[in-house]
This record gives C-alpha cells, structure tokens and sequence, in this order.
C-alpha cells in the first residue's frame, strides 16, 4: 500500500480541480497547471478534496498511485504559493544582474555569461551575489536554477562558484610542504 497514495489531496482556498478523463486541470491564483495521469489510477474530484486511488494490484499500478498523487498535489501548491530556488554566487568578482530577459554572469571566464530565462519562470537577482528563480511548475524552477548552477559549480578547496542557498560544500584539504 502507498502511504503517500492513501492521502487526499486538500486544495487551499481560492484553487479548484477539475477532472476529465486522466487529465488533473488545476486553477488557482498565479495561473493554471494540468496532469495527465497513466490509465493505472483512477482520479476523483469531491469539492475541495483530490483523490487517487489504484486501478487493478500490479506493481505498476501502485507505482503511479503515489507518483499521480504527488503531481497533483504540486499543481495546487504552485497555482497557490508558487515555487522558490535561491542561489548563492561566491567567488571573487562573481556577480549576476538581470537585463530584460537575460541574465548576465560574471564567473571568473574571459566573457560574461548571457543565459536566457525561459518562459514560465522569473529570475531576480536583487543583490550581484544572489539569484531567485521562481515560478509555477516545479520542474521547470529545479532545472533552470540546475542550468545556471551548472556553468560554476562549487569547488571543494575554496568554495568558489554557484551553490544553492543553504547548501553544504564539503571542503578539502589543500596540498602540503
């Protein structure tokens, strides 16, 4: 049995669910998400609870209950609160600021770094040492702030690079005489 499956999915106030078909379609305050689930469960609206339950008692099936249950409960935390990366640059002379729709990344290269913010996330950098990535769809916030992480990950002799915000970067010793 799922432990996490058994739960209903409790939408907050000012979020409605609809269903038809397979198709979860979420609507709340900061815009609207949908979840199309596999045909291995079963998904029922009854007011402002979401339920999932398991079709059949193969392993796949219950697989995708827990799985199912947890993507809707997503949509409705991210049309409701949204989701947040923060991201820390450390390093001397590391700095981000945004200009329109670009971020621009000083890291340490002969050129700066232009990384295009997609469509669906807002990037800030409200000090030249920190970037916020948020948004509606989960997935999307982990890979972009992933994507810029990814261009000066922290090493372990200084810790120099970009880290996520309360991250711990396990240093190493340096060489001795």
């Amino acid at each position: 049995m799922s432990r996490i499956g058994k739960k209903p999915v409790e939408l907050p106030a000012g979020v409605t669910a609809s269903v038809s078909g397979q198709t979860v379609e979420v609507k709340g305050p900061k815009g609207t998400r949908s979840f199309k689930a596999t045909d291995d469960v079963t998904i029922s609206v009854d007011g402002n609870v979401v339920t999932v339950e398991p079709r059949g008692k193969s392993k796949r099936a219950r697989q995708q209950w827990g799985m199912s249950r947890t993507m809707v409960e997503n949509l409705a935390t991210g049309v409701s609160e949204g989701f947040k990366k923060e991201l820390e640059l450390s390093g001397v002379g590391y700095r981000a600021q945004m200009q329109g729709n670009v971020l621009k990344l000083s890291l340490g290269y002969s050129h700066d770094v232009n990384f295009e913010v997609p469509e669906g996330v807002t990037v800030t950098s409200e000090k030249p040492t920190e970037i916020t990535v948020e948004g509606i769809d989960q997935q999307l916030v982990g890979q972009v702030a992933a994507n810029i992480r990814e261009w000066r990950k922290p090493e372990p002799y200084k810790g120099k690079g970009i880290k996520y915000k309360g991250e711990y970067i396990f240093r190493k010793e340096g060489k001795k005489k």
